[in-house]
C-alpha cells in the first residue's frame, strides 16, 4: 500500500485518521512510531514532529519497561532492531538539526522551541532508554551463560525469558556501541559488545542491517584507538559478506545498507595506508576500484596525503554529536564536534604519513646512519627520531584473537623492527616465514595413514574372494 499510495506523501495522521477507526492505544503507539519513520525517510521533519517522534517513543519504552510485569507481545526480529535503529537515527538527527538552527540563528520562534525543551533528544535519555531495555532482560547475563555453556533462562529472570525483551536487549547492545561511537568514547563503545561474540553465528546476523552497523562501528571504534590490524579485518569481513550476498539478497533493507560499503571502503583505505596488509582477493579488487588511486597517495606519503586522509574521513566517519545541550546564547561557544575528531585524528596520524616510504627505505638496510635516511626522507634528525618513535609505537598494536573485542595481546603488526643506538638505526626482519618442513611432515604422516587404510581394505577384499571361491569349490 506504500507503494501504491505514500511513495511520495506521508502515511496517515495517526490522531485524526487511525485513532477513530482502531480502538487500541497499544496499536496506536506502534503505528506512530513507523508513522514517523516513514515520514523522517519522505520529507525533513518540523521541530514540532521532531518532538512529537520522541514523546511516542517515551510512550513505547514506559509502556515496554514500566507495565506491570512483562509485556505479552512479540515482535519480529527485524521490527525490533528498526525500532532501536529508527530512535538513534532521530537522536542524531536532531542534535545535528538544532546545531545547523542555532548556527543560522534567523527562526527566534524555532530556537525558542528548542530552548524550551532541553531535556528532548537528550543524550542521557536515549543512553538510559538503551541501558534499560539490556537489563530489563538480563541479556548480558544471558550471554555470558551462552559462553559457559549453561542454560540463558536460569539467569534470564522473569522478563528476559521473553522474546520480545531478549531480542530488544540484545539490540540495544548494538544500540550502545553506536551511540557511545557518535559520542566519542571509542573504548566503552567496544566494552558494550564483550558479552556478544563476533561471528557468524551472532544473533545479529540475522537482520541484515543489524549485522552492517555492528561491524561497521567496530572496525571504526578500532581505527580510533589505532588497532588498524583490527579493524582491517572487521571491515573486510562485512565488505567480504557484502560482495557474496549482493546478488542474493535484493531487499529494501539490503539496497539501504549497500550504500554504506562506500564509506566502509573509504575506512578500509585509511587502515590499509596506515598498516600495510593483505586482503582477500575479493576486497582488494573492491578497494582498488573504489579507492585504488586514494590509496596509492596515501601510501606514498607526502604533502597531499594528509588532505587524502582528512577527505576520506570526513566521508566516511559517522555523524558525531556533544553530549551536552548547546549554549543557544552564544553561538561562538558551541564547537563543531564532527571538526574536533577530525583535527584529532589528523593530528594522531600527522607523523604516520610518512611511515609508509620510510618503510621502503628501511628494507633495503640491515643498518643505517639516522643522518643518511634523514637526508632520503627531506627532514632533519631530530624530526626523524619523532618518526621513528611513532613507527615504532604504532607497530606495536592490540590484537583482537577471539573472545572480549575489548581485550587483546601487543603483537607487531610489522615485518620490520628497528632499534636505535644513538645515530646508528638496526634493522631486522621479524616476518614470521612458513614452515614448509611442518608441513610436509605433516602431510607426509597422512600419506602414509591413508596408504595403510587402503592396503588394509585390499587385504581383506582378497581374503574375502579366496574364501568364497573354496566355499564355492566345496559345495559343488
Amino acid at each position: 500500500m506504500t507503494e501504491n499510495f505514500y511513495k511520495t506523501t506521508p502515511w496517515p495522521d495517526p490522531e485524526t485518521v487511525v485513532a477513530p477507526l482502531v480502538n487500541d492505544p497499544v496499536f496506536l503507539i506502534f503505528y506512530t512510531e513507523v508513522y514517523y519513520r516513514h515520514l523522517y525517510g519522505l520529507l525533513q521533519p518540523t521541530a514540532e514532529q521532531r518532538f512529537q517522534s520522541y514523546e511516542n517513543y517515551c510512550k513505547l519504552f514506559n509502556y515496554i519497561l514500566n507495565s506491570e510485569g512483562p509485556v505479552d507481545k512479540e515482535l519480529p526480529s527485524y521490527w525490533a532492531w528498526d525500532i532501536i535503529d529508527e530512535f538513534i537515527y532521530q537522536f542524531n538527527t536532531f542534535c545535528i538539526y538544532r546545531n545547523k538552527v542555532i548556527k543560522r540563528g534567523n527562526n527566534t520562534e524555532e530556537i525558542n522551541l528548542l530552548k524550551n525543551n532541553p531535556t528532548s533528544w537528550g543524550a542521557y535519555s536515549v543512553l538510559n532508554v538503551l541501558y534499560s531495555l539490556s537489563g530489563k532482560a538480563n541479556i548480558k547475563e544471558q550471554l555470558q551463560a551462552i559462553k559457559a555453556g549453561k542454560d540463558p533462562l536460569s539467569v534470564a529472570g522473569e522478563y528476559g525469558s521473553k522474546k520480545l525483551y531478549k531480542t530488544l536487549g540484545y539490540f540495544s547492545l548494538v544500540g550502545l556501541l553506536r551511540v557511545h561511537t557518535l559520542l566519542g568514547d571509542y573504548s566503552l563503545a567496544l566494552k558494550t559488545l564483550e558479552s556478544i561474540e563476533l561471528n557468524k553465528k551472532a544473533f545479529f546476523v540475522s537482520v541484515a542491517t543489524a549485522h552492517y552497523t555492528t561491524y561497521y562501528y567496530v572496525g571504526f571504534c578500532y581505527m580510533m584507538l589505532r588497532r588498524y590490524a583490527d579493524a582491517i579485518k572487521a571491515f573486510s569481513h562485512i565488505l567480504l559478506f557484502i560482495s557474496r550476498t549482493k546478488n542474493i539478497n535484493r531487499s529494501a533493507q539490503f539496497n539501504a545498507v549497500s550504500k554504506k560499503s562506500d564509506q566502509m571502503y573509504a575506512l578500509l583505505a585509511i587502515c590499509v595506508a596506515l598498516n600495510p596488509t593483505r586482503l582477500d582477493e575479493v576486497v582488494h579488487t573492491g578497494l582498488r576500484e573504489k579507492y585504488g588511486e586514494q590509496l596509492y597517495k596515501m601510501q606514498r606519503g607526502g604533502a597531499d596525503a594528509l588532505a587524502l586522509f582528512e577527505e576520506l574521513f570526513i566521508f566516511a566517519a559517522p555523524k558525531f554529536v556533544s553530549p551536552s545541550v548547546p549554549d543557544f546564547e552564544n553561538n561562538a561557544l558551541n564547537a563543531v564536534v564532527s571538526n574536533y575528531h577530525t583535527k584529532l585524528f589528523l593530528a594522531d596520524i600527522q607523523n604516520s604519513v610518512t611511515i609508509p616510504l620510510l618503510k621502503k627505505y628501511l628494507n633495503l638496510y640491515a643498518t643505517m646512519d639516522i643522518s643518511k635516511l634523514s637526508k632520503f626522507l627531506e627532514t632533519s634528525p631530530d624530526q626523524l627520531r619523532s618518526i621513528l618513535v611513532s613507527y615504532k609505537l604504532k607497530n606495536r598494536q592490540v590484537r583482537w584473537e577471539g573472545g572480549d573485542i575489548v581485550e587483546g595481546e601487543y603483537a607487531n603488526t610489522s615485518d620490520v623492527d628497528i632499534s636505535l643506538e644513538n645515530d646508528l638505526i638496526h634493522i631486522s626482519e621479524i616476518k614470521n616465514s612458513r614452515k614448509f618442513a611442518d608441513w610436509f611432515i605433516r602431510n607426509t604422516f597422512k600419506n602414509y595413514l591413508l596408504q595403510d587404510l587402503i592396503s588394509g581394505k585390499q587385504e581383506e577384499n582378497g581374503h574375502g574372494k579366496k574364501d568364497k571361491k573354496r566355499h564355492d569349490k566345496n559345495n559343488n
